[in-house]
């Protein structure tokens, strides 16, 4: 998930300064939000997701 945002990120043109100021949320918080090895809140991917034009969508299988 973390590669799909950084690459929509990326589509759009959005620094990760000007994701946090979206998400009314620090630059340090879009690192940690950004970073596979940290465990991040699926209502944050969600937010994220919305502004970048994605969703996140989860299966259990």
């Amino acid at each position: 998930m973390v590669w799909q945002l950084t690459e929509a990120m990326q589509q759009r043109s959005l620094t990760k300064t000007q994701l946090a100021t979206m998400l009314k949320t620090s630059r340090s918080q879009v690192d940690r939000l950004l970073d596979p090895t940290r465990d991040v809140t699926l209502s944050t991917l969600q937010r994220a997701a919305a502004l970048v034009g994605r969703k996140v969508q989860i299966e259990l299988v």
